[in-house]
């Protein structure tokens, strides 16, 4: 898995998600050749469906493999060897019908070949989602506003539309407004993490989460998206404590303004950032203290190209210290990609909304991964999809 030894990086996840899940003997190696994996009994069928996948391989005795492996645990070097037991059942949140833009989640599952099962609302309020282990947030607003898109879009038939939907969706489930509603999903998704649960999110289902969970108590919204104004004193009634990631931020309560709050920093970054300039960069943690981490950054390439989003990055005074920050902008020094635990779970946010299309438009047509096998900013997400495949040591307390 390092950068001129695999054809398909983004394809090799998928084959060892269904070596996983048939039972081989699978090992993910620690910062060895860019987080390489290893199955100690292959075989004839494992080789022919590599082939197939276009995904490269090396095949050496069993005498060698296991003298790797030793070697990866010694105390000298930073690496360490995982077993990868039992692959999780994955659902990704998303709105039925076709939306005006496209979730990379998606597009690297079908890529990847791995299976997932699309839930929403409904799915998530009457405890379904706990029949999942791996939960995706598709590009969304939970803090019924939808998306702050009523400044640029507000005349266009597919937000008319979409309002109306979530508005008649939200009555059918006997909320009174789509704030509330989508408030309760927000809640339902923490109780998921807090029994042992992985969430993952991306672009603005992160800091819009968070939002909404802070503002379960109060109305943050204004008479365009939910009929009366919104509650006096609102961004002083914040309960940060029930957030996962952020801390003391400060939201926009302008209805024209196209972001949420001070967490994100696109609107400083357009201002001054240049596509040529755009990097983040990826931390060094120890592979044997902090496993979960240092699995989450796994990569060919610890500089991995920007990309924006609605939400691109998060500004650091936002961030909880709980939170760990696993990449951060090289110019700006926002943070990119962040984790943590919630209870018996980990969730993982993860700033902007296409790695391989820089500054993905409302309309634009969708990236296409044959052209892009070897994304870094793609490999980011399938580290998080097998992660829940890991043995994981206790957690810290």
């Amino acid at each position: 898995m390092d950068i001129t030894g695999q054809r398909d990086h983004l394809k090799a996840y998928g084959l060892m998600y269904s070596a996983i899940d048939q039972g081989y003997d699978c090992h993910w190696l620690l910062n060895y050749r860019g987080g390489a994996f290893a199955i100690t009994n292959g075989d004839q069928n494992l080789i022919r469906e590599s082939l197939r996948r276009g995904v490269s391989y090396e095949s050496i005795s069993e005498g060698e493999l296991f003298a790797l492996m030793e070697s990866l645990l010694s105390p000298a070097e930073n690496t360490n060897t995982i077993a990868l037991q039992k692959v999780p059942k994955i659902a990704v949140y998303s709105p039925p019908g076709a939306q005006p833009w496209d979730d990379a989640v998606t597009m690297v599952l079908t890529y990847a070949d791995i299976p997932f099962t699309t839930i929403y609302d409904q799915e998530i309020l009457d405890g379904t989602v706990n029949d999942y282990q791996w939960l995706h947030l598709h590009h969304e607003d939970f803090t019924g506003q939808y998306g702050k898109f009523y400044g640029s879009y507000r005349d266009a038939a597919w937000y008319i539309n979409q309002k109306a939907s979530f508005e008649a969706a939200a009555r059918e489930m006997g909320y009174t407004k789509v704030s509330q509603q989508k408030g309760a999903v927000a809640k339902s998704i923490a109780t998921y993490v807090e029994n042992g649960g992985f969430l993952f999110a991306m672009c603005s289902a992160t800091d819009s989460y968070d939002i909404a969970l802070a503002a379960q108590h109060t109305d943050i919204c204004e008479h365009m998206f939910d009929g009366d104004p919104m509650a006096p004193g609102a961004a002083l009634n914040l309960n940060y404590s029930a957030t996962f990631a952020f801390d003391n931020f400060e939201l926009f309560t302008n209805p024209l303004r196209y972001e949420y709050s001070n967490i994100d920093v696109t609107e400083q970054r357009v201002r001054s950032m240049k596509e040529p300039q755009d990097f983040f960069e990826l931390f060094d943690f120890s592979a044997k203290y902090d496993v979960v981490p240092t699995i989450l950054v796994q990569n060919h390439t610890d500089i991995v190209r920007g990309f924006y989003g609605q939400t691109t990055a998060y500004r650091p005074k936002t961030i909880k210290p709980s939170t760990t920050i696993l990449g951060k902008n090289v110019v700006d020094g926002a943070a990119r990609y962040i984790h943590g635990s919630y209870g018996k779970g980990f969730w993982t946010f993860y700033g902007g909304h296409d790695p391989e299309d820089y500054q993905h438009r409302v309309g634009d047509p969708p990236t296409d991964l044959n052209n892009h096998p070897n994304s870094p900013g793609y490999r980011l997400i399938l580290n998080n999809i097998l992660f829940p495949a890991a043995k994981k040591p206790p957690q810290k307390t």
